[in-house]
Formats: C-alpha cells, structure tokens, sequence
C-alpha cells in the first residue's frame, strides 16, 4: 500500500505507474480516492471545531458552577448535548469513508523500480544472467515421474486416492533427498548469518491482507471454514505477519530470517503438460528467507537475497539464470521481483525454482511495521525469497545429477546429509 500523501501530491506518478502495469481498469481509483480522502478532512475538520468548541464550553461550566447561575448552565450543557451528537454522527462518516479509502488504497498497486522492464506478461520478462553451463547429455532425459519411479521413489495413484490430485508420496532415498536439500538450504542459509525460525502454519485474515494482493489470496489461499485462519502458500507470509504493530529500533536491524514450513496452495490456473507430476502441487515444502530493513538497505539486500539463491544451485551442479520481472507480471505490493530458474535438459529451457521480491514499504504500511530512529518514525521495508523448494527444485536436481542408467549422483555438499552415498540408484 502506498503513502495517500503520494497521491494528493503527484497522482499522475501514481497514475503513470498503473499504466505501466497495464491496469487501466484501476485509474478510476486513484480521482475517486482523492475525493474521499478530500471530503474526510472535510468531516474531520468540522468534527474537530466542535471538539474545540465543546470544550470551550465545558470549561465554562465551571465558572459557572462557582458562581451558582443554574440556569446558564443547564442551557450550555445542552448545547454540549446536541455537539456530542452531532460529533457523534461526524464520527461514523469519518468511519465509514476511512474503510472505502483503505479499501481503494488496497487495490492501487506499489510504486515499482524505474528499472523494471516494461510487458504485458510473463512472456515479456527479461533474463539478466546466466549461471554454469548448461548440461548436455548422449541420451535422452526421461520425464521427471519416469526417473522417479524407477527409482521407486514416488506414488502418484495412491495420492490420487488419498487426497485428489496434485498430491504425492515420495519414497525411500527420493524422500531422504528431499529432506537433505531442505536442511543443507537451511545451514547454508545460517553460515550467511540467518536466523533459523519454524513459523506458524495457519494465520489469520488481517495479516493475509497485509501480505498480498486481494487477487493473490483468492487465487493461491486455502480458508479453514468456520474461522478466520488461512493455511499459509508460503512461510514470507507468517514471517513478515511476525513484525504486525512493531515498533523496531534501528539499531536492530536488517532482521535476517530463514524459515521452513510446509506450503499449501490452490494453484488456480496452473494447466499444460508441464503442469503434471510435481512441478505445480498443492501441498510442498520450503525454506524461505526474509529481511527486513533501513528504507536505504533494500536495494542493496534485494541482490544480496537472489545472489544466496544462485550460489546455493551451484552448489548442487546446477545451471541457473536470473530473470527479471516486467511489470506487467509484477503482483501489486512488488517493488522490483527476479526469478531464479533451472536448467532443464528435458526440455531444454529454463523453469521457475526461486522468486525474490523487494516490496519496499507496501507490506509494513499494511501490518503496522515502523522504525524508532530516535524521534523518528517511518515504515521498514520488506524482502522475501525463495532459497530451496522442493520437490519442484528435485526435478531441476534429478536431471541435472543423471546419469544414462537412470541413477542420480549427489553432490559433494548433500553427501553427509544423506548417509555419505554418492548415488541413488535403481533399485
């Protein structure tokens, strides 16, 4: 959410920048906002006058009072009568234009970078770096669910009957591989000097509304009926929920976090071939990472952050680049995002296995996340991204790692997480 003050004084900048992110739809808003917001001060201004003035006069009464004229004060306090009611009614206008300007404000998306590439879509985003060659092999690369079952390590068909689809079990050395990636990611994460948190996996409406997008929710969040509690689609969302109404001072930041947390997500739209086995699921787990920092450090953290992504893949033999996010596929509360994505030798192109985002101050305007810098105040910012979420990062892992009998080498990093093998082979 940005400042309401940015658009009293430079709505054009606000307008230009909807533009860019090819939301016409949404221009309406920002002279509608400006309206409210006008007619508001209006009411609080006149509701203010009558504070003062009733004031003035209860002050009155107790002049009066010493000078026993009864009948002056029953008339001024009737006069204070007819004030409150007026404030009071003052008052549930203020009300109720203050939720339709929040309610607009939630809607009008973040000012993003000047760098930013200019597109419609995801077709438009602009690969920036390149990262390790890419894996060449003499034979062909069976689909990741083929590698798997030969390897015994996954059952579909009895997900699908346990749970529907896009569900799976992962078995034996495929399931321990799982779990290895996730806790190297996780000590890889600490040597950088992240602190190790398990968050909650459920949280409430306001704090869903504090980290994404209306449009966001309804397409990725699972609703616990009856109460007002979401499974979390990503761990960023109960981390940042952590600092809600903090006051933090300066001098302890960055906070730098990585958490783990399984991952629930409807995954409404996610369709095609490449769709199928375990690329887009609706149950995963992740390691996660989050700062938050001085409104002058997020730039600087946002490389940072993408960077840890990139050299954790190398790691693990695998070919990566950086793509940056134009803005028409940047979600509303981004300030600048960059996917970190694969090599597949499959295919033969590039897929999705990191985000990182820098949301600037949208999120901590929303949760109530301030700094006390001596007697100033102001909004922290926010960055979130992806280290390592498996199982969509095993197929990047299985084909990179393969060898033409259908077995997986493990790198170096991985051995000592997975008894010291150095392959998992077909049983």
């Amino acid at each position: 959410m940005i400042d309401l003050n940015l658009i009293r004084t430079n709505k054009e900048l606000v307008k230009e920048n909807i533009k860019k992110k090819f939301q016409d739809q949404k221009l309406p808003l920002v002279d509608k906002v400006l309206v409210l917001d006008e007619k508001y001060r209006q009411l609080k201004q006149e509701a203010d006058n009558l504070r003062s003035t009733r004031n003035t006069k209860s002050s009155e009464i107790g002049a009066l009072v010493r000078a026993q004229k009864t009948d002056e004060i029953s008339k001024i306090k009737e006069e204070v009568n007819v004030i409150n009611q007026k404030i009071e009614k003052l008052e549930v206008e203020e009300n109720e234009l203050s939720q339709k300007i929040k309610d607009i404000m939630m809607k009008i998306p973040n000012i993003m970078a000047d760098t930013v590439p200019i597109g419609k879509d995801d077709s438009e985003n602009v690969e920036r770096q390149t990262f390790g060659e890419k894996t060449k092999y003499d034979f062909e690369v069976p689909y990741h669910i083929d590698i798997l079952e030969k390897l015994d390590g996954i059952d579909l068909d009895s997900a699908r009957r346990v749970s529907g689809s896009g569900f799976y079990y992962l078995i034996g050395d495929i399931a321990r591989l799982h779990s290895a990636v996730l806790t190297y990611a996780r000590d890889f994460m600490i040597d950088k000097g992240f602190t190790y948190v398990i968050p909650p996996y459920l949280i409430r409406g306001d704090v869903v509304e504090g980290v994404m997008s209306f449009e966001e929710r309804d397409a990725m969040m699972y609703k616990i009926e009856g109460e007002d509690l979401y499974l979390i689609g990503t761990s960023e969302h109960s981390m940042i929920g952590k600092f809600k109404d903090n006051l933090i001072d300066v001098n302890e930041l960055p906070i730098k976090m990585t958490s783990y947390s399984p991952c629930f997500r409807k995954e409404k739209g996610a369709h095609g071939i490449e769709e199928r086995g375990i690329y887009r699921i609706h149950q995963f787990e992740k390691q996660e990472m989050i700062v938050v920092c001085h409104p002058k450090d997020s730039v600087e953290w946002y490389q940072k952050m993408w960077n840890y992504t990139v050299e954790l893949f190398r790691t693990l033999d695998i070919p990566v680049r950086t793509l940056e996010c134009c803005t028409g596929d940047l979600s509303d509360l981004k300030y600048e995002s960059l996917d970190v994505e694969a090599w597949s030798p499959r295919q033969q192109k590039y897929f999705e296995i990191a985000s990182c985002s820098n949301l600037t101050e949208a999120q901590s305007r929303r949760l109530g996340i301030r700094i006390k810098d001596g007697k100033e105040k102001y909004y922290a910012h926010t960055l979130n991204n992806t280290v390592i979420a498996p199982p969509r990062m095993l197929i990047a892992f299985i084909e990179n790692n393969l060898n033409a009998d259908g077995s997986i080498n493990i790198p170096k990093v991985l051995r000592s997480y997975m008894g010291n093998i150095d392959k998992i082979t077909i049983k």
